[in-house]
């Protein structure tokens, strides 16, 4: 979509103009989808996430800063919509309490998964693992940032962190032993 064309189409979705919304929705889904889950543990809580997070783009478009980048704008609501309803829906967070230093993460063989694999491995992490690790690796958050999104100490989450990449490195090298074998 052409700038111009694309400026109209957040002018029209301000004014309540359904049938824009509807196309920035199905302009942007699948960009937000991809964000949304890499924080659920399943596509049904994902799409909560999108439609919760398209929500929220309608209905406070007028605080987006047309200088700014409208794509990193909707990512910051969707990831802030994923850490919210991982908030309220998950009971008990695996966290994990850690004072004495952490260990680097070892090599992986050359035979590597594909980036929907790599989805797939990552829901098998914990969700706080999972939380942790797309917000310090994917999205550059520091621990302080993430201790305070969470509620968790900074020292629970590089703990977390480094539990999930312990996991990830489990995960990897049985898929490598599968894909050998």
């Amino acid at each position: 979509m052409e700038e111009k064309e694309f400026i109209k189409v957040l002018d029209r979705c301000s004014l309540g103009d359904r049938k824009a919304q509807e196309h920035l929705y199905r302009s942007f889904y699948g960009y937000a989808m991809s964000i949304a889950l890499r924080y659920s543990c399943s596509r049904e809580m994902a799409e909560e996430i999108v439609n919760d997070s398209f929500l929220k783009v309608f209905t406070k478009l007028e605080s987006h800063q047309s200088d700014k980048s409208f794509k990193a704008w909707l990512r910051k609501i969707v990831i802030n919509t994923a850490i919210d309803h991982n908030r309220r829906n998950i009971k008990t967070l695996d966290t994990i309490e850690l004072r004495e230093p952490l260990h680097e993460m070892p090599e992986t063989e050359n035979c590597f998964p594909k980036a929907e694999e790599i989805i797939a491995l990552l829901h098998k992490l914990s969700p706080m693992y999972r939380m942790v690790f797309n917000l310090y690796i994917m999205e550059d958050y520091s621990h302080e940032e993430i201790a305070q999104q969470l509620n968790i100490s900074v020292n629970t989450s590089r703990a977390n962190l480094s539990r999930a990449k312990e996991r990830i490195v489990e995960l990897v090298k049985k898929y490598q032993a599968y894909a050998e074998s």
